[in-house]
């Protein structure tokens, strides 16, 4: 009997201290809980307490209700009876309050709650660049070094007759548009200062490297001299038709960029290069040739024209050929497209066709130098004379704003020519005409938008370089900050008697940016432009990819300029990207 008390006393003791620890737990949970919330604790910590408090409702606890919202329409929403938790579909969530998210798993380091399933609320998905140091008017344009202009969808091909892109973007047609031009070729100019140097591969010169070239008997080919550009050539003549072709057989996977120097004599003379793509085994055939078609699909075969011009004159073409492929493949189908992976490519062979000459076939991994003078050289020869601008062949409407007719010139265009163009006289060692075209592009700066330029005034005070000259004037903010940019870069690169010029415009500019700029700012995002004061209707809010552009935008001015209140403004609304709101009163 005495045992049987002292075992029962100890279990009263154990039950005791028991029941005690449990009580002291949870008064220092909810002591110090509370606290931790509202000092917002880490991430982990929440993750784990809400996972693991979530795991455990069961789905009984979960009832069926209806969210009015503002009165005016009904969603389906959930309420957890318990904790009286409602809960709201986030695909509401994302139209209503445009925010971003995404489920992910997770590990946060326990065994017992690993892997579990993380939901990523993001206000952007939109990225800031950060300067690296001071903005150089000779190196990367801002941070174009990422894009990738010939892949857009708006873009329908890479014209072999110029070398630049072809848009789509206002007319399905196609027409050179010169804004994306010039990012085409700020785009590569910025990648050659920012990529690893490429593999080169070099397959005939007519010198060292000489190729086994494959010659039906009907076909000749002869290595000559050439006295204008003192070194040896390939001639070459063949009967017509595609088996009397001469040919190589590279057989390149990766070196995708072909890059050579040609003069085809007459109509029926090409080049061509056959592709297969090894996932579908499916062999594309594309045809260069002299003839003024921008491209065209016919089953597998692909025909880009170089330009009735280009007969009977030396031309060094340079092809990206899993573009060529791709934009072929987008236009000749009806239905979803194909996406071809650049690793699926390889070169069959590379042949040539009626008569004509050639020298230096080269295939790569990139020939980014290339497409950069392919496009200042496009613009040196396609500004207008008479106003120093590059005309927009399009019809442009803006909501509330007269339609700009063909012909209109964009202050954001006439900026990123500049850029290119002093960057192609800098790199070039002083070539002239560079810098002739972009002293000219000044012209429009200084004529007003009603009269042809892109000036427009704001309270008939301060001056504006209009990205669309509008009536009345939109006042667009990203493209008036490009258009600042190429007058910087002039203003730095020209010889100091001319550059004078574009400097007293970018000062004036800089007045009006710094006076202006908190028009744009919404307390919680930035607006497009300011048609909500030209036309007075309600705010054009900028999306979040343009958004992160007036940041980027201010950051890299705020390396040029020291007043705060660039660098003030981009951090505030670098902060409206993370959620972040202006008070309220």
């Amino acid at each position: 009997m005495r045992v049987n008390l002292k075992v029962m006393l100890l279990c009263l003791i154990l039950a005791v201290m028991i029941i005690t620890v449990g009580v002291y737990v949870r008064c220092v949970t909810f002591s110090f809980g509370l606290g931790e919330l509202q000092s917002r604790r880490s991430n982990e910590d929440l993750f784990t307490k809400n996972s693991l408090r979530i795991e455990s409702t069961s789905a009984s606890q979960l009832q069926d209700i209806e969210c009015c919202i503002n009165q005016e329409y009904n969603i389906h929403c959930k309420r957890d009876e318990i904790d009286n938790e409602v809960y709201v579909p986030f695909s509401f969530l994302h139209q209503y309050f445009d925010v971003n998210g995404a489920l992910s798993t997770t590990s946060i380091g326990s065994s017992s709650v690993a892997d579990l399933a993380r939901f990523n609320w993001m206000h952007s998905n939109a990225k800031i660049n950060m300067p690296k140091g001071k903005y150089d008017p000779h190196g990367v344009f801002m941070y174009f070094a990422n894009y990738n202009v010939e892949v857009r969808d708006r873009v329908k091909c890479i014209s072999a007759a110029e070398g630049v892109p072809v848009s789509i973007q206002w007319q399905k047609s196609g027409y050179f548009y010169p804004t994306q031009i010039a990012q085409f070729a700020l785009s590569h100019y910025s990648k050659n200062l920012t990529e690893a140097a490429p593999r080169v591969h070099v397959l005939e010169d007519a010198d060292a490297n000489q190729m086994e070239w494959q010659i039906p008997k009907a076909s000749n080919l002869s290595r000559i001299w050439h006295p204008k550009f003192n070194t040896n050539v390939i001639q070459f003549e063949t009967a017509i038709g595609y088996s009397s072709a001469i040919s190589i057989n590279p057989h390149q996977t990766l070196d995708l960029l072909l890059s050579v120097d040609l003069l085809l004599v007459t109509n029926s003379s090409s080049l061509m290069v056959t592709v297969l793509n090894r996932e579908t085994k499916l062999k594309y055939s594309l045809h260069y040739l002299p003839a003024d078609l921008v491209l065209s699909v016919q089953d597998t075969n692909i025909y880009y024209g170089m330009g009735r011009l280009s007969l009977n004159r030396w031309r060094h073409l340079t092809r990206d050929l899993h573009i060529d492929v791709q934009k072929a493949i987008v236009f000749g189908s009806k239905h979803s497209p194909i996406k071809v992976r650049r690793t699926d490519l390889e070169i069959l062979t590379i042949s040539l066709l009626g008569i004509g000459f050639y020298d230096n076939i080269t295939l790569s991994t990139s020939e980014h130098l290339a497409h950069f003078y392919d496009a200042a050289e496009w613009l040196v020869h396609n500004q207008d004379p008479q106003t120093g601008g590059w005309r927009n062949p399009v019809r442009r409407s803006l909501n509330g704003f007269d339609e700009l007719k063909p012909g209109w010139i964009s202050a954001m265009g006439q900026g990123h020519a500049i850029s290119v163009l002093a960057r192609a006289y800098w790199h070039s060692g002083g070539d002239e005409r560079y810098l002739e075209a972009a002293v000219a592009a000044l012209q429009p700066y200084k004529i007003l938008s009603r009269d042809g330029g892109v000036l427009a005034q704001f309270m008939d005070k301060y001056y504006w370089y209009e990205e669309y000259p509008t009536s009345p004037p939109s006042f667009v903010l990203n493209g008036f900050v490009y258009s600042l940019l190429g007058l910087y870069d002039l203003n730095n690169t020209a010889p100091s008697r001319i550059a004078c010029e574009a400097s007293n415009l970018f000062i004036q500019g800089m007045h009006s940016l710094k006076q202006m700029l908190l028009l744009y700012d919404t307390g919680s995002g930035t607006t497009y432009d300011l048609r909500h004061l030209s036309l007075g209707i309600a705010p054009n809010l900028a999306r979040w990819d343009y958004h992160a552009t007036h940041v980027n935008q201010l950051l890299l001015l705020a390396t040029i300029d020291d007043d705060p209140l660039l660098t003030q403004t981009a951090e505030r609304w670098k902060g409206y990207m993370f959620g972040k709101r202006a008070k309220h009163n």
